[in-house]
């Protein structure tokens, strides 16, 4: 099932500066493991060494934020890849 995945500006140099990609997978971890294999290193960038999303990134399925990468995708939904943005 391909999946239309968003990407923020924070990772888009991994992608060939594309915002939008497709990739498949029927939960987060299947998404990011094929993002992987087409775009290496952009994990790394969402996902740290013990498999869950770093801080500073946020996934949404559909409209739901989402922090567990074991999150279910349903056919036609989008992906939204984002950096967190912090400031003071």
């Amino acid at each position: 099932m391909s999946i239309t995945v968003h990407v923020s500006t924070h990772v888009r140099s991994y992608t060939g500066g594309r915002s939008r990609v497709e990739a498949e997978g029927r939960t987060l971890i299947e998404l990011m493991a094929d993002l992987e294999r087409r775009y290496p290193g952009l994990r790394f960038r969402v996902i740290d060494e013990q498999d869950r999303i770093r801080q500073h990134m946020n996934f949404f399925v559909g409209d739901q934020l989402v922090r567990d990468l074991a999150h279910p995708i349903a056919p036609g939904e989008d992906v939204h890849i984002l950096g967190a943005l912090s400031g003071g």
